[in-house]
């Protein structure tokens, strides 16, 4: 006899077409009708919460008189909740926002009762390959998920093993028809066996057991009130099966006893049975553009610097931090970071990051000057301290601000020596911008601004203090225009049309039309893009005649502007006459170092068009089969072009599985001699293109006017979500993207990629303390050095993740995580005060470890330093 599970829950987007706020109050409803079916009836077993603490979070902040009420039935395993904080993405959100989100969720799971673990994510459009070790890394060993999967992954089973390239590996009970299968079951007896014919049509055919899975809930739905009658009405039309409330734990119980069940490996994005949305994910660039940004700032900035002012003395401010963390987390889940959204629902994602931005600077500010204030010193000048944030040694390049009365002055160190810079600019500034108690006593002399450069050795995780003397000469500007640019690595001249022609000076290779733009339609909505039948390309280097270009070049580099008014077709149906009646300012800034070959490039648009595509093409000259991308503590290779591109229309998929992919940090294409690389702290979204697969397309935004849109080019039926106006996501008006591109005279293998873009993801960082500050603190009653140095890894090609105190002891956590495909090892120095100890993600103790520590591909470890 078949067995169905029925499992009630529901589905709890926060936001979509409607605001949080409105969905909370149909939670309030919910929640109590929940909490009474539970309490008064004993045959009710237990209800899913979606599998996310932000629901109660939500709750709590207007009903805190029932968090007693939720206590008891979370202890009582009635309501089960966990373990994520959120739903997130997992396709274009980073390794440790998903760690972080299991963390608090668990965290806040555990004020409750015992969390559900299950790595529960029913809606996600498409799923991570290093999901199965992320989990694994919180001790949970099952896994349900919907989208993304088909046979053509090894398996057309609904129930198997899940393994990540490190060896981690899940126990998956999919859900083969989604999550919402069971919704609002009928009464009616006819009705019910036509509805359940289809389904278990499908459940019969893939299951590997007698046991089934009937999920009871969908999006905001109440509680049904009226399921066991509806079970009596299963179980007459269909005698031979056997119906009851059942709990996710419960089916995995039954598959465990299972022998044989298939194990497959990779990430799961086909289209095949449910839609997951592969263009999705340049929506609404701006929300794009913004958590990446913030992620990448929390991880490389923030974090690291509040563990080197915690190892001094100071204070750690979980709670501070902790909050950034969840409220960019709240903007994780799929329809929120997908930004298939309603408008005013895109106002307050944008709102949140905002915030979470906000909070990051002034914290980042806040311990910068906690430190630098404490600076032990045998003068009373004004201090420019620099930090560097990756551990270990470096010289680099950095731009800082210097405020002062000076009309001139000199850095020097603590021994007196004078140390280098150059000036860029000098800015008269107003005294009560610094501290409006000058101007209140009568002093109205202005502050002069400086912005300088300067190349000075720094200490692997540390910083390093130096001191701001006056002097009488004035030192003047010294960057001047140029017509030509040469490196150590580069031959670079711009053209007419807006592009770059650049000459590697090593291998005598020519690239031509580096940054060149290609403008199309597109037809789709907030979901996906569509192309316009008909439609032609728009490229840049075809139209733009007269690009405006100033060259200014420095000491240690130069910088490149070019500027242009790109015209194109402002609607749809003006691509339809052919008529380029409107345009795109474009300014692109380029950061161009003498002695490195990574570029910096800044993308300024300001867009006054609708209905278009816009991304920048990167010529590689490399005839590419595969290429090289990022994701969650690891490296993808994907085919340039998808196998289910031959299969797609015959097999009758829901969407084109075009090869149109995600990336995190960096994207590289590769041959044997050379390599190509873009990194990004923006977008999140290639193709590869070209007659030979040799050039990386970034796109740099999409614009679309509505949610969802029935039969598109690629993806035929039904709309996804609804056909809801969306003027904002046009991306009218202006946006700014921060890249850097990479040109290697090797294999990508031999180039330690992640690391390079971890170093380029993390600047130096500087403060510049004088006697002047609006905001007045108390000093603290010790001293720290000049300079200072936490910790040296010397790590082959592994990369940092991030650096940050342990959430519930006096512990430092560092992780660090392999990329390439060979095993790398990873050496702590620096660090006599220490112990070591290996831990999983929730920061639980493993083991005892050693300074030397061997990562397997594609693997993440956590360290635990322990001060002895």
């Amino acid at each position: 006899m078949k067995k169905v599970h029925i499992v009630p829950h529901m589905h709890w987007d926060r936001e979509w077409y409607f605001t949080t706020e409105e969905s909370r109050i149909l939670l309030v409803n919910n929640m109590e009708e929940i909490m009474e079916m539970l309490e008064t009836n004993p045959d009710y077993p237990n209800y899913v919460l979606d599998g996310q603490t932000a629901i109660l979070e939500d709750y709590f902040e207007v009903c805190p008189e029932n968090r007693d009420r939720v206590t008891k039935l979370v202890q009582e395993g009635r309501l089960i909740v966990g373990p994520w904080y959120s739903q997130t993405d997992e396709m274009v959100i980073g390794g440790e926002s998903i760690v972080r989100n299991l963390l608090y969720g668990l965290k806040d799971s555990a004020k409750f009762g015992s969390p559900m673990k299950i790595g529960y994510l029913p809606d996600s459009f498409g799923q991570t390959s290093q999901m199965p070790q992320i989990l694994n890394g919180f001790d949970i060993k099952y896994s349900i998920f919907w989208r993304g999967i088909s046979e053509h992954h090894g398996t057309d089973k609904t129930e198997f093993y899940w393994e990540s390239d490190d060896g981690s590996k899940v126990l998956v009970q999919l859900m083969p028809l989604g999550y919402a299968i069971g919704k609002y079951l009928p009464q009616d007896e006819e009705a019910l066996k036509t509805r359940m014919d289809k389904y278990f049509g499908v459940l019969d055919k893939r299951a590997t057991t007698k046991h089934l899975l009937l999920p009871n809930g969908h999006d905001q739905m109440p509680i049904q009130k009226d399921i066991f009658e509806v079970i009596e009405k299963l179980e007459k039309v269909y005698p031979d099966r056997e119906f009851f409330l059942s709990r996710y734990e419960n089916i995995f119980e039954e598959i465990e006893k299972e022998k044989g069940l298939d194990t497959i490996k990779g990430e799961f994005i086909d289209g095949k049975y449910s839609r997951v949305h592969r263009s999705i994910f340049s929506t609404r660039m701006d929300i794009k553009a913004a958590n990446t940004r913030i992620e990448n700032k929390i991880t490389s900035i923030l974090e690291p610097l509040a563990s080197i002012a915690y190892s001094l003395g100071f204070d750690y401010h979980h709670g501070l931090i902790e909050e950034i963390w969840k409220e960019i987390m709240k903007n994780h889940a799929h329809d929120s970071i997908g930004a298939c959204c309603s408008d005013k629902v895109h106002r307050e994602i944008m709102a949140r990051f905002w915030n979470a931005e906000e909070r990051t600077d002034r914290l980042i500010d806040f311990y910068k000057r906690r430190i630098v204030d404490a600076v032990e010193a045998d003068n009373d000048l004004d201090r420019l301290t620099l930090f560097n944030l990756v551990p270990y040694e470096r010289t680099e390049i950095s731009t800082s601000t210097v405020i002062t009365k000076f009309d001139s002055f000199v850095l020097v160190d603590k021994d007196g020596v004078e140390v280098p810079y150059e000036l860029l600019s000098k800015e008269i500034i107003d005294a009560g911008l610094i501290d409006r108690q000058i101007v209140h006593y009568g002093n109205y002399d202005p502050f002069f601004e400086y912005t300088i450069q300067l190349n000075h050795p720094l200490p692997a995780m540390g910083y390093e203090t130096l001191f701001i003397k006056e002097v009488v000469a004035s030192k003047e500007k010294v960057r001047e225009e140029s017509s030509t640019l040469e490196t150590d690595y580069f031959t670079i001249t711009p053209q007419a049309n807006g592009t770059l022609t650049m000459k590697d000076k090593e291998t005598d290779k020519t690239y031509e039309h580096v940054l060149q733009l290609e403008n199309v339609a597109d037809d789709g909505d907030e979901y996906d893009f569509s192309p316009l039948l008909g439609d032609t390309p728009i490229y840049s280097s075809e139209c733009i005649k007269n690009a405006s270009t100033k060259i200014l070049k420095g000491e240690k580099e130069a910088v490149v502007e070019i500027s242009y008014q790109f015209e194109v077709p402002k609607s749809l149906e003006s691509r339809r006459s052919m008529k380029n009646d409107s345009y795109i300012d474009v300014t692109f800034k380029l950061e161009v170092p003498y002695n490195k070959r990574t570029i910096g490039l800044t993308v300024q648009l300001n867009n006054q068009a609708d209905d278009q595509r816009l991304r920048m093409l990167i010529p590689t000259g490399i005839k590419a089969s595969f290429s090289y991308a990022d994701n969650q503590f690891g490296m993808m290779k994907r085919s340039v072009v998808d196998r289910g591109m031959a299969v797609w229309e015959e097999e009758g998929w829901n969407e084109r599985p075009d090869p149109i992919y995600p990336f995190l940090n960096h994207v590289s294409l590769s041959s044997e001699i050379d390599s190509v690389t873009v990194m990004t702290n923006s977008s999140r979204e290639y193709e590869i293109i070209g007659d030979t697969f040799d050039t990386i397309a970034i796109t740099l935004f999409r614009g679309i006017g509505v949610l969802g849109k029935e039969n598109l080019v690629r993806r035929p039926g039904r709309p996804s979500g609804i056909k809801l106006p969306t003027p904002d996501s046009q991306m009218i008006g202006e946006l700014e993207l921060e890249f850097a591109f990479r040109i290697d005279n090797s294999e990508l293998q031999s180039v330690a990629i992640g690391k390079m873009t971890k170093e380029w993801l993390t600047p130096i960082v500087s403060y510049n303390k004088m006697e002047h500050n609006a905001m007045k603190l108390n000093p603290v009653s010790f001293v720290v050095p000049s300079s200072f140095s936490l910790l040296q890894v010397e790590a082959d090609d592994s990369v940092l993740s991030t650096l940050k105190k342990a959430e519930n002891s006096d512990m430092l956590v560092l992780r660090y995580f392999n990329p390439t495909s060979e095993p790398s090892t990873i050496q702590l120095t620096n660090l006599e005060d220490y112990t070591f100890s290996s831990l999983n993600l929730n920061e639980e103790f493993q083991a005892d470890e050693n300074k030397n520590v061997t990562i397997k591909p594609n693997q993440v470890v956590t360290i635990g330093l322990n001060k002895k």
